[in-house]
């Protein structure tokens, strides 16, 4: 029997089953992070033995690759779940899985992004060995999704694969720029809320998008600083502060991050964390960069807390003049 296994045609024995494909693409059935999809439809772990394959029918096998307390005390609820760390981390890019291990502890993050893709037989080792073992939080997305309908399909698989519902979710709409498709996006996020998802969108730094999407049911919303991967910063401060002032529900700021100050930036506008990918595995030293945004955003927080002065045109001084001696 003639099959089409993640893109490329596929001998197996007569009356196989999903499991046997699965198990064709070197993957072992009880490897947590798989997900498998037939004819596009998403099929549960439990029935990969019992569902008989046909001749001609596509199978896709994905699994996950590297992809990102009370007030005082800098906690923050996302999800109805209290984080300690306001640093979200993706884990793509890395040069190895030694690498990205080393920068994640540095990062001290809780949530880290991962990606859906087909199995690769000659990968070495697996993320999901090092989240756990650092016992991180597995978020995946939908990234390299350019309609709702692959949004939601790839969302599904991430469920199945994951046994999470929660999913950061991605709709692009430009290959150049990458900016999200508004359209698509908010299309998405009402079908996978609707499925019940804890669904954290990426969005355009506009407030309208961000009060669509939260009327929509999201459980936050992810504004760009600028495009994924530019290490620009917040190119439109003015924005992000709007969101951040309108917003009842959390603002994690999302692309765009270059260093650290662009971090703390984002934290004294108000946003209740970054996410944080390119920034940390481009750089030089990605373990000291790690470093650095951990501080950042611990510092972004508390000085938005503290409060800032006003800035003036002019200058005042600090030190009162009333009381000095006549010469």
């Amino acid at each position: 029997m003639r099959i089409e296994l993640n893109g490329q045609a596929h001998e197996l024995p007569d009356a196989s089953t999903l499991a046997a494909a699965v198990r064709a693409t070197g993957a072992g059935e009880g490897a947590r992070g798989l997900a498998v999809a037939l004819d596009g439809e998403v099929v549960p772990r439990s029935e990969w033995e019992r569902t008989p394959l046909r001749e001609g029918q596509a199978v896709e096998v994905l699994a996950a690759i590297q992809g990102g307390a009370p007030e005082a005390d800098g906690a923050w609820e996302l999800g109805g779940r209290q984080w300690s760390s306001r640093l979200i981390a993706g884990t793509g890019g890395f040069r190895s899985l030694a690498q990205m291990e080393a920068a994640l502890s540095a990062a001290g993050t809780e949530i880290v992004t991962v990606a859906l893709r087909r199995i690769d037989p000659a990968a070495e080792g697996s993320v999901l060995d090092v989240i756990d073992r650092l016992g991180l939080f597995a978020l995946p997305n939908t990234a390299g999704c350019y309609t709702a309908r692959d949004a939601v399909r790839t969302a599904k698989l991430a469920r199945e694969a994951f046994q999470t519902d929660w999913i950061k979710l991605e709709v692009i709409g430009d290959d150049r720029t990458l900016y999200p498709d508004a359209v698509e996006l908010v299309e998405a996020a009402e079908q996978l809320v609707g499925d019940g998802f804890t669904v954290l969108p990426y969005s355009n730094d506009d407030p309208i998008l961000a009060r669509r999407l939260e009327e929509a049911g999201c459980a936050a919303v992810m504004p760009l600083g600028s495009p994924i991967g530019s290490g620009a910063g917040i190119r439109n401060p003015y924005n992000i502060a709007i969101i951040t002032e309108r917003a009842e529900v959390p603002v994690v700021l999302d692309a765009g991050i270059g260093t650290a100050s662009d971090a703390a930036q984002a934290l004294e506008l108000g946003c209740d964390a970054v996410l944080a990918a390119s920034a940390i595995f481009g750089a030089a030293d990605p373990v000291a960069m790690a470093t650095a945004l951990r501080c950042a955003v611990e510092a972004g927080e508390l000085a938005h807390r503290a409060g800032r002065i006003p800035r003036r045109t002019h200058a005042e001084a600090s030190t009162a003049y009333e009381g000095l001696p006549d010469f």
